[in-house]
């Protein structure tokens, strides 16, 4: 595993690592041992948060803050995360015990998005800020770029929506949960009195509360949105 680590650092991150143990970390669940990727992701998730924030407040000068955060939450929400993961082949080199593998955690997005939050804890400590900042402004750049407006919630959206047509706010309950521990999938159902219900899956209940008033969106008005 070492060899392919240390390409797979070199390759796809760019970077020499000094501590090759750091970044097996970064790439191995908790399914696989009590050394794990947790504690990295926990210091990834913050680094991340404070670089998309700042390359947001210098590339938008004149947005207001609640702009901002809109594009802010969709740059680091699980789904990027997940998408960089899955453009940095980390499916096919995280380590996963025999169970997690087979109910195929290697393709969660919570599993891929928190992987690559890992992996940029790992780049701090190995090679600093400048480190993990150089590579989260190389492979979130596209990301940044495509955002030509700052999106809505659809949730937001959704409420904003009842709130113009004089209905009661929108309500989320959970009416299933499936799969396994590490892997789970639930089914949420939305519904706004007077204007209608729509049911949706995700990974997390945040991911299917999402997609659930998405689906209600696109029943009652034109998708002019985007998730955030």
């Amino acid at each position: 595993m070492k060899a392919d680590v240390a390409k797979f650092v070199r390759e796809k991150l760019g970077y020499q690592p000094k501590d090759l143990h750091l970044f097996e970390l970064a790439l191995t669940h908790a399914s696989a041992g009590s050394d794990n990727y947790e504690r990295l992701e926990f210091l990834g998730d913050r680094v991340l948060g404070h670089v998309i924030a700042r390359a947001l407040y210098e590339r938008h000068p004149s947005e207001p803050e609640g702009y901002l955060s809109r594009r802010y939450n969709v740059l680091v929400a699980r789904e990027t995360c997940a998408d960089v993961g899955r453009e940095l082949g980390i499916p096919s080199i995280v380590h996963l015990g025999k169970q997690a593998r087979e109910d195929g955690a290697s393709q969660s997005e919570n599993v891929v998005g928190d992987v690559v939050e890992a992996l940029i804890g790992a780049l701090v400590i190995d090679g600093g800020l400048d480190a993990a900042q150089m590579f989260i402004a190389r492979i979130w750049e596209p990301h940044l770029a495509e955002q030509r407006k700052a999106p809505k919630h659809p949730k937001s959206a959704l409420q904003e929506l009842a709130a113009a047509r004089e209905c009661k706010p929108p309500v989320y309950e959970v009416v299933g949960r499936t799969g396994a521990h590490h892997h789970p999938r639930f089914t949420i159902r939305v519904s706004v009195p007077g204007l209608g219900e729509a049911t949706a899956e995700g990974t997390s209940k945040q991911d299917a509360e999402t997609d659930a008033a998405e689906a209600l969106l696109g029943k009652l008005s034109p998708p002019v949105h985007g998730r955030g």
